[in-house]
């Protein structure tokens, strides 16, 4: 793997961690919906707005992150800077709270979010997705998005799950998995505290793959029989021709966590996409003045907002 693109990983994430980014003033948001198999499921998030705008840019983070990870603290720095609200979307239980927990293909959480009674009043929607979340994203506008959405955009998304599992989880990348399995580790913990869950929480806090935890975590309790069971019905890579709202699929060659080569032969295919490939950056970090050749400017997460508010 390039070093440059370990850096790129690492550098934003330290530099962000010892100083995050300024959030823009904004209030608690919070809907509840009603999980067909669960019951009553609480999202959280955090909304930027003065009244003043008519469009709304959701953010939605990755495998284990939440509405105050670095990047999605940028992405809203990005959407105030452009005049438009943003809101910062914890997927369920991402907020540490206990809800429940989220997966891959749980678009569920993200029609809730723009069907609450804050969100119903924008008459326009972008969709900034990172990671995780951008397979998530991708999956809910294959089928039958909300037609205020006027364009996406997904950030070193790991269409294959299959393979991005597998990528994680070979041992040259023993210190990206180890944080992504902390943070899905810290949910797992709010859960447990409030609900039964599938696993004791004493043999979750001892898995160390990703395959693992898609097998014993995430498959029993959202009802798919086993890891490949659940890779192969929620990765977006089988679904992206099917997607029709302008969308910006944003990788890069040198990113540690998400294997070019596991993304680009499905990208490729997909027409339908606005394909950005950089040379430069690792997984959702960046240089900041980087061109994205879209003909936008600013950061990266201007050109992105800025191409996604573009009249088409």
């Amino acid at each position: 793997m390039n070093l440059r693109g370990h850096f790129w990983t690492l550098a934003p994430f330290l530099r962000d961690s010892l100083a995050p980014p300024i959030a823009p003033a904004h209030t608690a948001w919070a809907t509840e919906y009603p999980d067909a198999r669960f019951g009553p499921i609480r999202l959280t998030g955090a909304l930027t707005g003065d009244g003043h705008s008519d469009t709304l840019a959701v953010v939605v983070h990755g495998l284990g992150g939440s509405s105050d990870s670095f990047y999605a603290r940028r992405a809203a720095q990005a959407a105030e800077r452009a005049g438009v609200h943003s809101l910062r979307l914890n997927l369920r239980g991402a907020d540490r709270e206990g809800a429940d927990y989220y997966h891959a293909g749980l678009i569920d959480d993200l029609g809730a979010t723009l069907e609450s009674p804050e969100v119903s009043r924008y008459a326009h929607i972008v969709v900034l997705a990172y990671s995780l979340g951008g397979n998530m994203t991708l999956r809910y506008l294959s089928g039958t998005p909300d037609p205020r959405i006027r364009a996406a955009a997904a950030i070193c998304s790991p269409v294959d799950l299959a393979a991005g599992a597998h990528a994680l989880d070979e041992p040259q990348r023993a210190l990206y998995r180890h944080h992504v399995l902390r943070g899905l580790k810290e949910i797992y913990s709010g859960v447990a505290s409030r609900h039964q869950v599938p696993l004791p929480l004493e043999d979750a806090m001892r898995i160390d793959t990703i395959e693992r935890w898609d097998n014993e975590v995430i498959a029993p309790r959202h009802g798919f029989d086993g890891a490949q069971d659940y890779w192969s019905k929620t990765s977006a890579c089988f679904v992206l021709s099917d997607v029709q709202v302008p969308t910006l699929f944003l990788a890069t060659e040198r990113d540690p966590m998400v294997l070019i080569d596991d993304v680009r032969p499905w990208i490729e295919r997909a027409n339908n996409l606005r394909r950005v490939i950089l040379r430069k950056g690792g997984h959702v970090g960046f240089p900041q003045k980087l061109d994205l050749g879209i003909g936008t400017r600013g950061t990266v997460e201007d050109q992105v907002i800025q191409w996604m508010l573009a009249p088409t």
